[in-house]
């Protein structure tokens, strides 16, 4: 990068360098919702060519979503063409490890331990597989790569700057809060998302530059380019204080059935890795898997949007809800367990939605008509309780939920069920959704003799929760 830049060339970044050195925080939050600006259109971007080449799939200009491609292709080629899709990845991200590693592969790696330089090629090529593993129907979360793709280029601007370690972290979570942002339309979930998550505490000295990334990233994506919300949520239905205990218990399944969820996703990844083949045939594995379950049901194909878009707004039968929720655990284990670049947070969404339906429905066929709410409030408070319970971050996904709603009248059912849930989980799998990676991280920087590891990353080494 030194050879294409040159600092002291630009009078202006060298004085914009040193204002930021200084800590003077007006720069420092005109930087920010620069980040905001670049990883809104990062995360429009990425969306935009997953749409283009899922039109280009299913040979209809009008198509949106991956179930209703699926639900448009036969059989045969409901079954092929994720293995197909894992094919062509699984070439990509091997190609990729031949690339040499310029910074961290992760942005979590990026903000928590590294010096927040985050490879470009390495991350377009991760993310290029992405893009044929998520549009041939893999059960994987596409923000994921929206979000490191963003913090990319907030790294890139800050290495331009020349910018140290801590200052760079700080923009690379800037970028990744824009990310998260436009991804769920949630602003104020995204800024506490890396408060919560990534830093394991919330300080004004870093929330206050990743709120503003975070409006400027909303603004943009919904003001300027208008984007509509991810989640179309209907009006919350709550019929009277006691039915606080009826979220209380929603609340202790998703801590149940969280720890669960994770233990599958692991033993799927652990099953994979032992496979004696190519990196190309595990994901070819998994897509073929998420093809055989498609042949029975659509609906396990990408990341439940628009699954649980109808959980919400029209009625379903609890044994279909029943069938795909199990096939699509099934299904997000084949795809997460292979090595499919994607996230399992909107499949974790889609599990908590799915597991409050078919508790609203049970509460409803038990109890008197007019007791209790309508089966779609359980559905949106399930998919924040399970959010806590496998984040183990209790507060973004309250706030999460109630951004998406925005719902006064949600609150108090969500916040108690949101806090059963994280309770429970934690008590049953210490180690959280990110643990993994967080922990990996947090030994690599004790082997380097590094001692200033966030609190959050000791906390997870510690076995203890995010605080």
């Amino acid at each position: 990068m030194a050879r294409f830049f040159r600092l002291r060339h630009f009078p202006w970044a060298v004085a914009l360098r040193a204002r930021l050195l200084a800590d003077h925080l007006p720069v420092t939050l005109v930087l920010a919702a620069m980040m905001g600006v670049l990883g809104a259109l990062a995360t429009v971007a990425f969306r935009e060519v997953l749409a283009l080449l899922q039109r280009w799939l299913s040979g209809d200009a009008e198509a949106h979503g991956l179930v209703s491609l699926a639900r448009g292709l036969d059989a045969w080629e409901r079954l092929l063409l994720p293995a197909a899709g894992g094919i062509v990845a699984g070439l990509i991200l091997q190609w990729a490890r031949r690339l040499p590693a310029r910074g961290a592969g992760d942005y979590m790696e990026a903000i928590a331990i590294g010096r927040g330089v985050i490879g470009l090629r390495q991350t377009l090529a991760r993310s290029l597989s992405s893009v044929f593993s998520i549009s041939t129907g893999a059960s994987i979360g596409r923000e994921g790569p929206m979000v490191q793709l963003a913090a990319m280029l907030a790294s890139l601007c800050g290495r331009l700057l020349v910018l140290p370690p801590r200052h760079l972290r700080l923009l690379v979570a800037c970028g990744a809060t824009a990310g998260i942002t436009a991804a769920y339309n949630a602003p104020i979930a995204g800024a506490l998302f890396i408060s919560e998550i990534v830093y394991g505490a919330i300080a004004s000295a870093t929330l206050v530059p990743l709120v503003v990334s975070s409006v400027v990233a909303n603004i943009v994506t919904r003001q300027i380019l208008h984007y509509d919300a991810v989640f179309h949520m209907p009006a919350f239905d709550f019929v009277s204080g006691w039915e606080v205990i009826y979220y209380l218990v929603l609340g202790v399944l998703a801590g149940l059935l969280a720890p669960q969820f994770l233990r599958i996703l692991d033993l799927s990844r652990a099953l994979f890795a032992r496979l004696p083949v190519p990196l190309w045939g595990r994901l070819a594995l998994g897509g073929l898997v998420v093809g055989a379950l498609s042949v029975f049901m659509p609906e396990v194909w990408g990341n439940g949007y628009s699954v649980v878009n109808g959980l919400l707004h029209q009625p379903v039968a609890w044994q279909l809800v029943a069938a795909i929720l199990v096939m699509k655990i099934l299904a997000t284990a084949a795809s997460a367990g292979s090595g499919a670049v994607g996230g399992v947070f909107t499949p974790t969404l889609f599990v908590g939605a799915a597991l409050g339906y078919l508790y609203g429905s049970l509460l409803q066929a038990l109890l008197p008509a007019g007791d209790v709410a309508t089966v779609t409030s359980y559905a949106v408070v399930g998919m924040g309780a399970m959010l806590a319970a496998t984040t183990y971050a209790p507060l973004m996904s309250i706030l999460m939920i109630f951004e998406m709603t925005l719902s006064y009248e949600v609150m108090l059912p969500l916040m108690l069920a949101c806090i059963t849930g994280f309770v429970i989980a934690q008590q049953l799998r210490p180690a959280s959704v990110y643990a993994r990676s967080l922990a990996s991280n947090a030994r690599m920087r004790e082997m380097l003799g590094d001692r200033r590891a966030p609190r959050a990353t000791r906390s997870v080494t510690a076995g203890k929760t995010l605080r």
